[in-house]
């Protein structure tokens, strides 16, 4: 499907990567990692035609579509998601202007008779025929379905698009995508704006996509859980391995060890013959001796070790001052946007050195209350810090906030003080920023570098109270590693929002889970948490976050709830499975409509084609409505 071969690419003289090579299959799922700034989303840029390279060659099959899903996405203005989503059917939609302006002549007219209106006839034949080969009866329906699995509600479709986050706008470049049916899907961080839910669903989808995938991603879970094959970024060279993230890892660790084992035992042979060489060449008679054993040594093949890059930043968050006791207090604090209520009556009291999980789905109110406690949202009830409290805030979406007309080191000068402003250029240093990088543009900063340089920008500012928002967005997984560490050596009192049950692991002491817009206290750890909610793991907490009415609760009790989550698990298998038949399905339908649009006379010639075709088309109609079906059951257990 698409070989590459000895590419390479340079930044002033040294190579990001140097003669790569690899190739990608239909049905290849791709994780591809390394550090921040190694060079995955410019490989991205390469792959689908967006970026040129200095070297090698790329070769494609002929017709091959490549989607890219890119971290920054630009939208036109003026557009509803639904009219946004069909955007992935450039051709349906042509095809839908023709059929209009034929239908509109057929009405207007009234020479029945005459040729131009039996030309008029033939073409509208042919092109409700291109309509139906292109899937323009089932376009609408799927991108319904696509939509709703990455959690759009049926009363969103028509609201425009700039009405919505930049997360919410990701999602629906994602779904754009996921309808094209591309051939190569390109995903870099697809992760990153997603609830638990949508990522569980695209999890599902990717595994059953047909083309090849290459995603780029920090979440170990994901990666292990969609991907079969894993490409490095390392030191300018790719190692590759036909394993999910972790089982590489394990399989890197063991063939650089017997690498390791294998060199020094070369090392001890290549020592053993340089002295016989030395012995040898101080005697006449063993000069020929001595010739031979060079020769050989010259013709041995050095083992070499693969590098590893373990440079990675350096990070501590001191405390400013000693605060009171009681740092943060709230009584009946409640948030509306509009008609939808996110929180109601919430009291809430943080006490100094206290480290604080809140979990929950998207949507419940966790980045609401940060956002409250920090004084960026006006809300009902009362909200106190206490004496001498500090706040640093690290919002979700803090690179956004950075000046891409700005330097590196200008956007950290302009955020010091007289007192830290000569300590600039160190901090930067323990960020990865050294020498030449300070004087990068924001703009051109991968997401990771622009978070790095946010949490640079953070330690410029006195706190005790540190409040994070999905702070491990962009970050690989090294830099997410040394900011946990750091978060456990941090004094001060810690409020932390987050889904990644690795990176809260250890790192607080108590839990709030955010639900039915109220909180609920957990005195334990994120394990205690999901010890006392019965869970293996964070996805299953917020997947079976079910606002159940109190009737229900009231009349049911425990059994009737037990029978509910029994009854939600077989329908969300059977969704599952009805999804994948529906996959697999149009996948062969749009094999069959390429094959009309090549070679139709030839197709059509086939035994019982049409007999087949129309099957397969009634058997795609059926499980679309089984789909409805299951996913209305579902809602009403919900």
């Amino acid at each position: 499907m698409l070989n590459i071969h000895n590419l390479s690419v340079s930044f002033q003289g040294d190579y990001l990567f140097e003669k790569i090579t690899f190739q990608l299959g239909a049905g290849t799922r791709v994780g591809l990692v390394g550090k921040n700034g190694a060079g995955k989303s410019t490989l991205l840029k390469i792959i689908s035609g967006e970026q040129e390279y200095d070297e090698g060659a790329i070769a494609t099959d002929k017709e091959i579509s490549i989607g890219f899903l890119k971290q920054d996405i630009d939208f036109e203005v003026g557009r509803t998601v639904l009219e946004e989503s069909y955007e992935a059917f450039k051709e349906i939609k042509t095809l839908e202007k023709k059929l209009e302006e034929i239908n509109t002549q057929l009405a207007e007219r009234t020479d029945y008779e005459s040729e131009s209106y039996h030309d008029l006839m033939v073409d509208l034949n042919e092109v409700q025929h291109q309509y139906e080969i292109h899937g323009g009866y089932n376009y609408q329906g799927e991108t319904e379905r696509i939509l709703q699995g990455l959690g759009f509600q049926r009363e969103d479709f028509n609201k425009l698009t700039e009405t919505f986050s930049g997360g919410w706008r990701m999602r629906i470049e994602l779904a754009k995508l996921l309808l094209q049916n591309n051939d190569i899907l390109l995903l870099d961080e697809p992760t990153n704006h997603l609830d638990i839910e949508s990522i569980l669903w695209l999890e599902e989808f990717l595994k059953n996509y047909a083309g090849a995938v290459v995603v780029v991603s920090h979440d170990k879970m994901f990666l292990d859980n969609v991907t079969n094959r894993t490409i490095e970024i390392s030191l300018g060279k790719i190692y590759d391995y036909n394993k999910p993230y972790t089982q590489y890892l394990v399989q890197r660790k063991e063939l650089r060890e017997q690498q390791l084992a294998s060199q020094k035992n070369q090392q001890k042979q290549i020592e053993q013959t340089e002295k016989l060489i030395e012995k040898f060449r101080a005697k006449a008679s063993k000069a020929t001796m001595a010739q031979s054993l060079i020769k050989k040594l010259d013709k041995i093949d050095r083992i070499e070790v693969d590098e590893d890059d373990n440079s990675v930043m350096t990070l501590h968050f001191p405390v400013s001052i000693t605060p009171g006791k009681i740092v943060i207090e709230s009584s009946k604090v409640s948030k509306s946007y509009g008609d939808k209520e996110v929180l109601r009556n919430v009291d809430l009291m943080v006490e100094r050195d206290s480290k604080i999980a809140f979990v929950g789905q998207n949507g419940q109110g966790k980045s609401t209350l940060a956002k409250i406690i920090v004084n960026e949202l006006s809300h009902e009830g009362t909200m106190k810090l206490g004496h001498n409290v500090q706040i640093g805030y690290f919002a979700q979406n803090q690179a956004d906030y950075l000046d891409g007309s700005k330097t590196v080191l200008d956007t950290m000068i302009d955020a010091a003080n007289e007192k830290n402003r000569s300590k600039v250029r160190d901090i930067l240093g323990s960020f990865l920023f050294r020498g030449e990088e300070v004087d990068k543009y924001v703009r051109v900063l991968s997401g990771g570098e622009r978070n790095r340089l946010a949490l640079a920008k953070l330690l410029l500012q006195p706190f005790n109270v540190l409040v994070m928002d999905e702070p491990t967005n962009h970050l690989d997984i090294k830099s997410k590693n040394v900011l946990k560490d750091s978060l456990e050596k941090f004094e001060g009192t810690l409020l932390l929002v987050s889904h990644d049950r690795d990176f809260l692991q250890g790192l607080t002491d108590k839990v709030y889970e955010f639900k039915d817009r109220k909180i609920k206290e957990y005195l334990g750890d994120i394990e205690y948490f999901l010890e006392q909610r019965n869970l293996q793991n964070l996805r299953e907490a917020e997947k079976r976050t079910v606002i159940a009415s109190e009737g229900k609760q009231k009349n049911s009790g425990g059994k009737q709830s037990y029978e509910n989550q029994k009854k939600q698990k077989s329908l969300t298998n059977k969704l599952s499975k009805t999804e994948a038949a529906i996959g697999k399905l149009e996948k062969e339908i749009k094999a069959i409509d390429a094959e009309l649009a090549i070679r139709y006379d030839e197709t059509i010639a086939k035994p019982n084609f049409f007999d087949m075709y129309q099957s397969k088309k009634d058997t795609l109609s059926e499980l679309m409505e089984e789909w409805e079906k299951i996913t209305n059951k579902l809602e009403e257990l919900i």
